[in-house]
């Protein structure tokens, strides 16, 4: 995906810091194109990402896990089976490690854990974004 509106990575930061992992957002949302580039841009700058989505169904958690390991170039195996009721999904595509599991919060959303080893890297979490970010053009 190209950066569009030629977003900095400090606005792209800026961008996602609404998403504080702990409560709703509640400031103007931007939309959607507008955050799927600055999560785009942004991870551009961590070595990897590990993704944690929190949904309502399996269903729903792993077309998530794939519209998103999709948009940052990750493949993770998506045979991880079924429960019923909210699921806790969790990928880490450096051990190739993914896993689902019932889930009793009200969180909805997908957490990008951007992961860094070198100096001037970026590592930040940013969450919850909204599960169907990378879906349609919404």
């Amino acid at each position: 995906m190209q950066n569009k509106t030629n977003l900095t990575v400090q606005e792209a930061r800026k961008i996602l810091k609404d998403f504080d992992c702990i409560k709703p957002n509640t400031a103007s949302t931007p939309n959607k194109a507008l955050i799927r580039e600055a999560i785009l841009l942004t991870t551009d700058f961590s070595d990897y990402e590990i993704l944690g989505i929190c949904a309502d169904t399996a269903e729903e958690g792993i077309l998530a896990l794939k519209s998103y390991a999709d948009a940052l170039g990750y493949e993770p195996n998506l045979n991880i089976g079924a429960i019923a009721g909210p699921v806790y999904i969790k990928f880490n595509p450096k051990t190739s490690l993914c896993y689902i599991d019932s889930y009793q919060g009200n969180h909805r959303g997908v957490l990008v854990s951007c992961q860094s080893a070198y100096d001037g890297g970026i590592n930040e979490m940013y969450g919850h974004l909204p599960l169907d970010l990378f879906l349609g053009d919404a």
